[in-house]
């Protein structure tokens, strides 16, 4: 991966036409360095920076309102690729479909040589009910707008505490699947062989052989899917954390912004 100077400069220009559809509250960069007048807080891209494989073209993603109806989206500029993205998982219960529909047909418009991409919640990913954790303590508007910053720095704090239970439940969801599953499925599969073998001189071999196997893969289906949903629980306390991260830092860079349109007048 390179980051170029061009990168930069198609970013800091997009960034720019965004602002015509409403102002930006937020941007997020990824390998890219630029800055806005006027200044927004600026955070780097936390689902991307935490991939170290650096197979991910430099890019900026703005939290943008629009100027009409102040719903938030969150629109993502991929210079390299000339590729725009719409994330509706971040902007869950944030934007309306009619406003959605607009910022769709304004992007077209504006950038015609981009692929416009939408990315709608995953269920496998549980998008939905990380939005639902997140907004039961504290709404991205809020975070953005919110001129009470200590209300929000409490409320942040608490979705914190949040994580942070979710991501102790996740470990002990995989480590019992770890420790338990193979044992219960060694047991299950051995009394399995046992009990159905007194019944091969009623039915058969070949049908206790075809009920044995039929049972043990049905009992490695069952912990295979209680495996999978301790997964899931990792990877959705993971992105609760994640998006608890991405506020606070969003917050910091409003607290620094303010102390310095104060310190003028101070």
């Amino acid at each position: 991966m390179v980051v170029t100077h061009n990168d930069a400069k198609e970013v800091q220009q997009a960034l720019d036409t965004l602002r015509e559809f409403g102002p930006i509250c937020s941007v997020k960069l990824y390998r890219v360095s630029l800055s806005l007048i006027p200044a927004v807080p600026i955070i780097p891209c936390l689902d991307h920076e935490a991939m170290l494989h650096q197979r991910v073209d430099p890019h900026a993603s703005a939290y943008v309102q629009e100027q009409a109806t102040g719903d938030v989206h969150e629109v993502a500029f991929t210079p390299a690729s000339r590729r725009i993205q719409i994330d509706t998982v971040s902007t869950l219960s944030e934007y309306s479909p009619e406003s959605h529909t607009r910022l769709l047909a304004w992007l077209a418009a504006k950038f015609p040589g981009y692929e416009i991409e939408v990315t709608h919640p995953n269920w496998w990913k549980g998008d939905r009910r990380v939005a639902d954790a997140c907004r039961a303590q504290v709404s991205l508007r809020n975070v953005l707008l919110a001129e009470n910053m200590n209300a929000v720095e409490a409320d942040i704090d608490r979705l914190r505490t949040i994580s942070a239970l979710m991501e102790k439940q996740s470990r002990v969801a995989s480590w019992t699947v770890r420790t338990i599953t193979p044992l219960l499925l060694g047991a299950a599969g051995v009394l399995t062989y046992q009990v159905l073998g007194f019944f091969g001189a009623w039915i058969g071999t070949r049908a206790v052989d075809t009920l044995r196997l039929a049972t043990v893969g049905a009992l490695g289906a069952i912990f295979l899917y209680f495996g999978l949903k301790a997964v899931q629980l990792t990877e959705m306390a993971n992105r609760v954390w994640k998006r608890t991260a991405e506020y606070s830092l969003i917050l910091k860079e409003r607290r620094k912004l303010d102390e310095r349109r104060k310190a003028p007048t101070a």
